[in-house]
């Protein structure tokens, strides 16, 4: 699959870290190369923005234009009350300081420190900081290359969403449409899940609207699971072969219920082994059994592999043989590299 096809097949894809998309595509497509979608990001064809539960998502130009206004409502509500910004603002006109931000980047792109030194030199008073957040949530903007391309770094610098790709955003996008698209993506899911995925609400009366095409089950829990009628159904014997997934990856922060993938128990050692940083997870037959990371010691590449159960001999050499090919992707310039399982 083209890596564009699949970024739209996933409705896009966490992007927090700037490498994740690259390790979440190289996991899922066959012959992955990160020169494909480093060019689809300078060629601005795709694009690093807020989008989904107000996190940054890198998605394809077109999908930038029709999924923002939809998100919007769910922008605004993170600004407002799922942060700490929207109340350090009270009483500012948010007006005034969107206007003032959205035309200093249209001059050109700009980090968000530039944009609090321009909030601080007028209004020398006033919480420039949460402004700069203020516009991040609120203006349609886009975060520009060298950020989020393989083998570069680049600060978060910001341009406006309808500038950098040329065109308006699509005002007319469909929420049905949305929702078709997630269950060809993370169905079979409950309205809940959905609601956990993208962070808009009140999605019930959008499922019922849409029932009579779907197709409906249960979980274990006796709740009602909608899909998409012609969806693929492997058997559940078939073989899942394991799988490296980034820190932040779509198919563990598709659903309310994420236990379907990660073991709340799981969750909760990767929280306290971590703390604050992220941590990637392994699959094993397609649920989560442990952590991985690679580490870099002068031109010796180490990936290291954290068992969070007992594996089978086979599980290990499997494992081994993947964890070898994930260092041939991400080790570049290494001399040596090594697979270790503690």
């Amino acid at each position: 699959m083209p890596v564009g096809e699949a970024i739209e097949h996933l409705v896009g894809q966490q992007a927090q870290e700037p490498p994740d998309p690259y390790v979440g595509l190289w996991s899922r497509l066959e012959g992955f190369d990160p020169a494909e979608l480093g060019a689809l990001i300078e060629d601005r064809h795709a694009v690093r923005a807020s989008m989904m539960r107000a996190t940054i998502h890198l998605i394809t130009a077109r999908d930038a234009l029709r999924l923002r206004p939809l998100m919007s409502t769910v922008l605004e509500r993170s600004f407002r009350s799922g942060s700490p910004f929207g109340r350090r603002l009270r009483g500012v006109d948010l007006d005034e300081v969107i206007a003032l931000g959205r035309a200093s980047i249209e001059e050109r792109p700009r980090t968000r420190a530039e944009l609090v030194a321009l909030f601080s030199e007028r209004w020398p008073d006033a919480d420039a900081d949460a402004m700069g957040y203020a516009v991040q949530y609120l203006v349609p903007l886009v975060q520009v290359p060298p950020r989020g391309v393989w083998g570069r770094r680049g600060r978060a610098t910001w341009a406006t969403m309808e500038g950098w790709l040329g065109a308006s955003l699509d005002d007319g996008a469909s929420i049905d449409d949305l929702v078709r698209r997630y269950l060809g993506a993370f169905g079979p899911a409950t309205v809940m899940d959905m609601q956990a995925w993208c962070g808009l609400t009140r999605l019930k009366e959008i499922f019922e609207r849409l029932r009579p095409e779907l197709r409906i089950d249960r979980n274990h829990a006796g709740r009602e699971l909608f899909d998409l009628p012609d969806a693929p159904r492997p058997d559940p014997d078939t073989p899942a072969p394991p799988r490296f997934l980034p820190s932040y990856d779509n198919v563990t922060l598709g659903h309310a219920d994420r236990t379907r993938i990660v073991s709340d128990e799981l969750r909760r050692e990767i929280m306290a082994s971590a703390g604050m940083r992220p941590t990637s997870t392994f699959l094993v037959d397609g649920t989560g059994a442990g952590t991985w990371s690679i580490g870099r010691d002068g031109e010796n590449s180490t990936l290291t592999i954290q068992p969070a159960r007992r594996l089978t001999q086979r599980d290990r050499s499997a494992l081994s043989e993947e964890a070898a090919r994930m260092l041939e992707f991400s080790a570049e310039g290494a001399t040596t590299c090594d697979v270790r399982i503690v």
